[in-house]
């Protein structure tokens, strides 16, 4: 019996060290909060960008689909055995027009679709045909022509480029911890469409973090062979997409300074 309340008591208290871990674990390791909690990520990432000051006239500004993708060509990392799933999203360019779209509340740049835009001409080419044939007028107003594109791309993604962890044991009860940070690499470069001239380029970098925590017991019930040994541990993974999303709202985030620097555009209260 005596062994049986020990065996609870050595199993409560990893559970215990695990519970307190789940929390303490996230706390200074630099994982942010909105991706601890699972939240959303419907708002921007850098609250800096959402509350630019807004321009005082918006450019116009378009992003193609292969304009901005995953020039990496590589796969997730893994130790056992292959994944041919990619490293990064496929869809990269969906975060550059979140970005540019809410910057400043959506007071700054005034964002034309590109990517879909062969089913955006044909859609329109329907309208016309369609209006004509039944002698309506047609009410379909012009495309809005881009001054500026957006191009460039996620140029790496290195895994591992550092790790680490610490450990400790003492009369048969040890703890460690464990890090990992891998990074990510994007440019971003802004054309003047009637020039053909790169007129900003930015190469952003962002960290991503992975840290866990473990515990374990090894203890002799008795003076004989048997012994019980327990463990427990938690982990914690930066999301990609959300470390993706940081990495370019902070590269439009510098194309909006550089920008106003060399005046090629203006705050709104200027």
């Amino acid at each position: 019996m005596k062994q049986v309340v020990q065996l609870l008591l050595l199993f409560l208290l990893v559970n215990l060290l695990s519970s307190c871990a789940s929390k303490n674990i996230l706390e200074g390791s630099g994982i942010p909060s909105v991706v601890i909690k699972n939240s959303s990520i419907m708002k921007l990432q850098s609250e800096e960008l959402k509350n630019i000051n807004p321009a005082k006239r918006k450019p116009i500004i378009a992003i193609y689909g292969n304009s901005f993708k995953d020039h990496t060509g590589q796969r997730k990392s893994n130790g056992q055995f292959a994944l041919f799933s990619t490293a990064i999203t496929q869809a990269p360019e969906a975060f550059l027009i979140r970005a540019l779209k809410h910057a400043a509340d959506g007071e700054f740049f005034q964002v034309v679709e590109r990517v879909g835009l062969d089913s955006l001409t044909k859609e329109r080419q329907l309208i016309r045909s369609t209006r004509e044939t039944f002698d309506e007028e047609s009410k379909v107003k012009p495309l809005l022509l881009a001054g500026l594109l957006i191009q460039g791309g996620v140029l790496s993604y290195d895994v591992n480029v550092k790790s680490g962890g610490t450990g400790a044991r003492a009369l048969g009860i040890g703890s460690s911890k464990e890090y990992r940070e891998d990074l990510i690499t994007i440019s971003l470069r802004l054309v003047s469409v009637s020039t053909g001239e790169v007129l900003i380029e930015v190469l952003t970098t962002k960290n991503i973090l992975s840290v866990g925590l473990s515990q374990d017991i090894f203890r002799f019930l008795d003076e004989s062979t048997r012994l019980i040994e327990v463990e427990g541990g938690v982990s914690a993974n930066e999301s990609t997409s959300i470390a993706l999303q940081k990495a370019i709202e902070d590269s439009v985030l510098e194309v909006i300074k550089i920008g106003i620097e060399k005046k090629y555009w203006v705050y709104k209260d200027e």
